[in-house]
């Protein structure tokens, strides 16, 4: 079987690849296709988690390449938290928020409330693709310790799930302080 997790971005989603890395059954990657096009874009091996925000604008491929074979995650962190995240993100060579903002939208302003306005975009995306699904989960980033073992059990996992709950103690990825700097710094070298 095969498992998305969907998100807006900034919401965790390297924080649960990471305790993803603790499961011994599936293989699992954090934007792994995120630059391939046509059928390449959704090819993934079999008990496989991918971890992506970018899908969200692809639901309708997602849907023909997997629908009701698939487990689907739907994680979740208080909006305008994330959109703070997505604020400081904005200068980044592959920056989301700036390809809604200056792409899709068509705005030159770069403000929280229009970060607050990419996540409620893709959070009613991603709900509305999940509408018909047989297998979901709503996992909200800050009810971690409690959801994930119930993920860990609905997707059938085998490993370590006591390290795998130590990695939601972590700030991966933060959006401040040397972590981000350093992000920074490999964005501007092109790091992807």
């Amino acid at each position: 079987m095969n498992v998305f997790v969907l998100c807006t971005g900034r919401s965790g989603s390297t924080t649960f690849h990471q305790a993803c890395q603790h499961i011994t059954n599936y293989t699992c990657t954090h934007e792994l296709n995120t630059s391939e096009v046509g059928g390449a874009r959704f090819a993934y091996p079999e008990n496989h988690i991918e971890v992506d925000n970018r899908p969200s604008w692809l639901l309708g491929r997602l849907d023909e390449a997997f629908g009701n074979r698939a487990f689907y995650v739907h994680l979740m962190r208080d909006e305008e938290m994330s959109a703070k995240s997505f604020h400081k993100r904005w200068a980044g060579r592959h920056s989301i928020i700036r390809a809604y903002g200056e792409g899709i939208l068509i705005r030159s302003d770069q403000t929280e409330a229009l970060c607050l306005d990419y996540c409620g975009t893709v959070n009613t995306n991603i709900s509305y693709f999940l509408r018909d699904k047989m297998r979901t989960m709503t996992f909200h980033l800050d009810e971690a310790p409690e959801r994930f073992p119930i993920f860990w059990e609905e997707i059938g996992a085998a490993g370590n799930l006591g390290k795998a709950l130590k990695e939601f103690e972590v700030r991966h990825n933060p959006s401040s302080g040397r972590a981000y700097r350093r992000f920074l710094r490999r964005m501007q070298r092109g790091f992807r």
